[in-house]
């Protein structure tokens, strides 16, 4: 969901995230930075972790500390200073990259999903819900993704030919890509399974802070790992057909 900003909406992500070698071509074109380079601004680097870890992290110290087990304040109104707590932080971090003129399209989207997963936890009065959204998003992309698997369409061969190949889709006609698309596709719906499916299991059994902590620690290594992997699968493939094309 969006709240998970750097996680946020798969379709978004894999569109930006996927900026790697573009298909082999004799008449290569200007090179692009280094791989770890790419890596490490396409996922924000740990700022971009701590920009998005801050609301999440904000919903369960509120909830923890005002809550019954500390402070002992009525469940609702403990709920709605967390909300409150989580949605003002999205604002702070918002403003502050405003200020700073940097982009704020990731925090947009990150405020975005915060108020939609405090309306659902106020509107239910259950603070597991404020993650139910993200986890119901990410089951949705994961099938999303098997879907153009089934049908031959991958999903992450769209994403690097619109972001790195400029546009142009003609991996189609590289079987070798076509491939290394097919299976890392598969990839992306295993890992997105695994996080949604984590989240799920402790939604089902009402451990709202165990959500936020698993949301922070286990959800970005398992995204961040999965991109990295995507990102040296794809360079490995195109790195051997560049040396190939320049032997020829």
């Amino acid at each position: 969901m969006a709240h998970e900003t750097v996680e946020e909406r798969l379709a978004e992500d894999i569109v930006e995230e996927l900026d790697l070698h573009p298909v082999p071509q004799r008449d290569e074109e200007e090179p692009l930075p280094p791989l770890s380079e790419q890596i490490a601004e396409q996922l924000g680097g740990v700022r971009g972790l701590i920009e998005s870890s801050i609301p999440v992290l904000a919903f369960v110290v509120f909830n923890v500390l005002l809550g019954e087990s500390v402070v002992g304040l009525e469940k609702r109104t403990a709920l709605l200073w967390a909300i409150v707590g989580s949605v003002g932080s999205a604002l702070v971090i918002g403003g502050v990259r405003l200020a700073r003129k940097q982009p704020i399209r990731h925090a947009v989207n990150g405020l975005f999903g915060i108020a939609l997963g405090a309306y659902f936890a106020w509107k239910s009065g259950d603070a597991k819900n404020f993650y139910l959204p993200g986890i119901l998003l990410t089951f949705a992309q994961a099938g999303a993704l098997l879907l153009s698997v089934v049908f031959r369409k991958p999903a992450i061969g769209y994403a690097w030919g619109i972001m790195a190949n400029k546009g142009r889709q003609d991996w189609f006609d590289n079987a070798r890509l076509f491939r290394t698309f097919q299976w890392l596709t598969l990839v992306w719906v295993a890992s997105l399974a695994l996080r949604a499916g984590i989240q799920f299991y402790l939604w089902k059994l009402g451990e709202a802070n165990a959500l936020g902590i698993v949301r922070i620690l286990v959800s970005w290594p398992i995204y961040a790992a999965t991109f990295a992997f995507t990102a040296w699968a794809i360079h490995r493939v195109t790195s051997a057909q560049q040396s190939e094309l320049k032997e020829a």
